[in-house]
């Protein structure tokens, strides 16, 4: 059994940045550049947290005019919403219990993020359940869906105004005048010195102290299981996409395997069309030799049997007509078309096989053709899928894992809303033209 590893990541988002994860993670869009997912389980997805009709944004004004938070301070583009994403392998839960395991994971996932943010600083909370994994269902044999969770939260942090020295009262200058409850994602996930057992001093990055916080209270809530990677290692655990560039490598792995197996079935059936060919020439042959003798048969076998009358000489003048025809020629005749007729019947019969065989000879050569372009297709889709991943690897590692998922997540959303836009002026021009 594979190693499974919980994983908790963070990333950030301006007010005009947002729209674009919300519709994602609320599943707004029509269409999804993502070939996982699949609309039709979306009913599956749980909400343990919801803005209701309101938008993320919309939800942030009303807790800024509530007074709820504040944005004192804040540059216009500074980042203002939280999105974590709490994964783990899609095996550890169908080794658990797949869906309704998954529901009681991450509901309890859910208070551990209540915990780090505070149950109202928190506006969505969703388990996507309806993300097809490929290479899991190819390999179980059933349909196989990724679970894993979005929580959207406000990183909200207490900030203590003190009086200025501008201060009429004296006595007031540097005194805490109020506690506003500031969103500051640089102070929420500020890193901390921590010093070790020799009395060393390091730096320990928020997200790395996120991970342990995670694990110990999944393990302290009874989930067991899984595993979270050592503290100081190099090592990283995967994101959602590079679990999925994970697994679609080990697909393409399997198709090389699959195509190999092809690829021997090809000989075999090569070898077999060989052998059928030369029975087919051999056949050929025969039939070629007997055509000859067997179009001089045909032609006896016409004219021995019209009629009688037509065929037989008539009587000698010393016999009579009577005695000939019953004693001599009707039982010479009557002999000589059984012959002709069953050489006849002999012929058809042996071309008959000969026309059946050459059929099974020329499904056989289409099978193969057909076989050998499905080989040559797989290839290409293998290079091509290979290139893919070996470019992703090489753009990650030159700008960094957040960087490429977040220009790729643009990227597709836009093109995604685009076909939607042209959709709909195709479906308008269609309306105006009737």
């Amino acid at each position: 059994m594979s190693k499974n590893y919980a994983v908790a990541r963070v990333q950030q988002y301006t007010k005009a940045s947002i729209g674009k994860s919300e519709r994602h993670i609320e599943r707004k869009n029509q269409n999804y550049e993502n070939m996982n997912v699949d609309l039709s389980q979306t009913p599956r997805n749980v909400h343990f947290k919801s803005c209701g009709d309101l938008t993320y944004n919309a939800t942030l004004d009303k807790m800024i005019e509530e007074g709820t938070v504040s944005l004192r301070g804040l540059k216009p583009d500074a980042k203002l919403f939280d999105e974590m994403i709490f994964d783990v392998n899609t095996a550890y839960f169908e080794e658990h219990g797949g869906y309704d395991y998954a529901c009681r994971f991450y509901e309890e996932v859910f208070r551990f993020a209540q915990k780090e943010y505070g149950p109202e600083n928190i506006l969505s909370a969703v388990m996507h359940a309806d993300e097809f994994n490929s290479a899991l269902t190819e390999k179980l044999g059933y349909p196989v869906y990724h679970y894993h969770l979005h929580v959207v939260a406000l990183p909200v942090v207490e900030k203590e105004v003190r009086y200025s020295k501008r201060c009429k009262d004296p006595e007031l200058v540097g005194k805490v005048k109020e506690v506003i409850h500031q969103i500051s994602h640089s102070k929420k996930w500020a890193s901390q010195k921590v010093t070790d057992k020799d009395g060393k001093s390091h730096i320990i990055k928020s997200y790395s102290l996120l991970q342990d916080r995670f694990f110990e209270h999944m393990r302290d809530a009874g989930f067991e299981d899984f595993e979270r990677g050592e503290r100081g290692s190099t090592a990283q655990h995967l994101s959602v996409t590079e679990f999925k560039v994970k697994k679609e490598t080990e697909r393409l792995e399997n198709l090389q395997v699959t195509a190999k197996v092809m690829e021997d079935g090809i000989d075999l059936l090569t070898e077999q069309t060989e052998e059928a060919q030369k029975e087919a020439d051999k056949a050929q042959k025969r039939v070629d030799h007997l055509v000859p003798k067997m179009e001089k048969i045909e032609d006896l076998a016409r004219k021995y049997t019209n009629d009688a009358d037509e065929v037989l000489p008539q009587p000698e003048v010393l016999e009579s007509a009577k005695s000939y025809r019953e004693k001599k020629a009707m039982p010479l005749y009557r002999k000589i078309i059984g012959v002709l007729r069953n050489l006849f019947n002999k012929y058809l019969d042996l071309k008959r096989d000969y026309e059946s065989l050459q059929l099974k000879y020329d499904k056989a050569v289409d099978s193969a053709n057909q076989m050998k372009k499905t080989i040559q297709r797989l290839n290409e889709e293998k290079d091509s899928q290979s290139g893919i991943v070996a470019k992703f690897y090489a753009l990650c590692r030159g700008f960094g894992e957040d960087v490429i998922e977040g220009q790729a997540r643009d990227i597709l959303e836009k093109e995604a809303e685009e076909r939607q836009r042209k959709k709909l002026l195709s479906k308008k021009h269609d309306r105006g033209a009737r």
